[in-house]
């Protein structure tokens, strides 16, 4: 899905983020969330279900995905 079809979406930077342009932007829609690379602004967007997005952040937040550090 490209970043022009969704019109409606208002993209969030993470507060996370160094200011360098290398992060991920996220918009939280109706029923999907999208996220999208800040470096290509329009570029593709990947675009899960609400329930699957809730699944993911629940496992970072577990531990599910270790960083390298």
């Amino acid at each position: 899905m490209n970043r022009t079809e969704l019109r409606e979406a208002i993209w969030q930077k993470s507060s996370y983020s160094s200011g360098n342009g290398q992060c991920v932007e996220i918009a939280f829609l109706r029923e999907v969330v999208a996220t999208c690379d800040s470096k290509t602004p329009h570029g593709s967007a990947l675009v899960f279900s609400a329930d699957t997005w809730s699944a993911f952040t629940a496992g970072i937040k577990a531990g599910a995905f270790p960083t390298t550090d």
